[in-house]
């Protein structure tokens, strides 16, 4: 009897530890095409997998330790090879495999997590600064109350209204756009890229491409120095779900762009932040992210 309570006991006591050391990612795709989700960790335990396929519909649970540091992102039309290569039109690893075992080539949206850090509060965002490839959110599961544990991401399409010296075009005869560079990725400059002399905030305040994606998605990072608004905080160690293409996104690309919707881009780079703000869109993109 004392040997059965004692196994008990250890069990029930298995479960507890692996309640709070453990959490779960939940990734699902909702786009009307395969996605293959990439994984990278920066601490010292990786996860079960670092790259696997989504089909329309289908979702995968990840489980991660309490105390994992990474990034996930989606990879889009994506091949095999003759030889046995498998690569992607967006967001490759090159590992020439469906497991990556690196980081994803920009342009990409980045889903990024640093869990159980200061005052065991998680740290996570949505990123452009390399780029966007994908429509993408970031949902917590069990929030508590307050402004800082809540839905983020980007849930439009960027490649429409990319200007067209950022645009990443795809092999159709179409010629779409794919994907959407970052300034810095295109121009190289110390610039955009906040290097150099402009390696501070006040020195490297938003260009214009960067105000283009803070207008679009004003709840994802949308270059170097973005952080201070754009960086959420969980204290109830939630679950997360990841979500390509959540529903309210048009899933496919725009085939008729519409000037009207385009921003006023300059013909030549420019560091100019007295462009207008799309008010009213952002505040609507932001309390349609709260209903999600």
């Amino acid at each position: 009897m004392v040997e059965g309570l004692s196994l008990m006991f250890l069990l029930v006591s298995l479960l507890f530890v692996s309640r709070v050391t453990s959490r779960n990612f939940t990734i699902e795709n909702k786009c009307d095409y395969t996605v293959w989700p990439g994984v990278s960790t920066a601490s010292t335990v990786p996860l079960s997998t670092t790259g696997f396929e989504l089909k329309k519909g289908e979702a995968r649970v990840i489980n991660a330790p309490t105390s994992w540091n990474g990034r996930f992102w989606g990879r889009s039309l994506c091949s095999t090879s003759s030889t046995g290569n498998f690569s992607c039109a967006t967001g490759d690893c090159g590992s020439g495999k469906i497991e990556c075992s690196g980081g994803a080539a920009p342009p990409t949206t980045l889903a990024e997590f640093s869990l159980n850090g200061p005052n065991g509060q998680d740290i996570y965002d949505v990123s452009l600064v390399d780029g966007y490839n994908l429509p993408l959110v970031v949902v917590p599961q069990r929030p508590q109350s307050g402004q800082t544990c809540i839905t983020i991401g980007c849930v439009v399409n960027l490649t429409e209204t990319c200007p067209s010296e950022l645009q990443v075009m795809g092999n159709s005869s179409e010629e779409e756009p794919i994907a959407c560079m970052n300034a810095c990725q295109k121009f190289k400059t110390a610039e955009f890229c906040c290097t150099g002399e402009y390696s501070t905030r006040q020195k490297c305040p938003p260009s214009l491409y960067a105000k283009n994606f803070k207008n679009e998605c004003p709840l994802a990072y949308s270059y170097v120095y973005d952080d201070a608004t754009n960086t959420f905080t969980c204290s109830s160690s939630p679950n997360y779900v990841i979500t390509f293409c959540p529903p309210i996104t048009s899933n496919t690309t725009n085939n008729n762009r519409s000037s009207a919707a385009d921003p006023p881009f300059p013909a030549q780079p420019s560091k100019e932040t007295n462009g207008g703000t799309k008010r009213q869109r952002v505040i609507g993109m932001t309390k349609t992210l709260k209903q999600l």
